[in-house]
């Protein structure tokens, strides 16, 4: 199981269809707040559809709270536009923390400065960046695609 990390989310939206890839692939969302909604919001239900109520998910009062939970700290993967390296470099492994920024303003720097794995998604010159539920689904499927652990039924 892989553990997706995000950071203060600003939309329901996102995190809506977020939850949903992470009941479709076994993954567990961890959720940091502040949150810009509320769990409750009618938002974030309808992206998530009926599948919410089968979610794994874990909610931190702040960014401290969730860091205490993490135990191997070289297993944390920032997805940042900052990143140094590709996202296709690493080799994941089961348990891994893929995190992940606001919408609006990504990854703060106190977070950048406390974990050394930073990676870019490659996109052309185009773009600043890409929306957050799908570079959830990049990250998601290429770390899966490596473990081996995704099985089609």
């Amino acid at each position: 199981m892989l553990n997706i990390v995000l950071i203060h989310p600003e939309i329901p939206n996102n995190t809506g269809n977020i939850g949903r890839l992470c009941v479709g692939t076994g993954c567990h969302l961890h959720l940091v707040h502040p949150l810009g909604f509320e769990i409750s919001d009618k938002q974030l239900k309808r992206s998530g559809l009926d599948y919410w109520p089968f979610l794994k998910c874990s909610q931190h009062k702040d960014y401290e709270s969730w860091k205490k939970q993490v135990s191997a700290l070289d297993r944390v993967f920032l997805f940042t536009s900052k990143g140094t390296k590709s996202f296709l470099v690493p080799k994941y492994q089961e348990g891994d923390w893929l995190v992940f920024g606001r919408e609006s303003k990504g990854l703060e720097e106190k977070v950048l400065k406390d974990f050394n794995n930073h990676l870019l998604i490659p996109k052309t010159d185009h773009l600043r960046s890409y929306n957050i539920a799908n570079a959830v689904s990049f990250a998601i499927g290429e770390s899966l695609r490596q473990i081996n652990d995704f099985k089609v039924h």
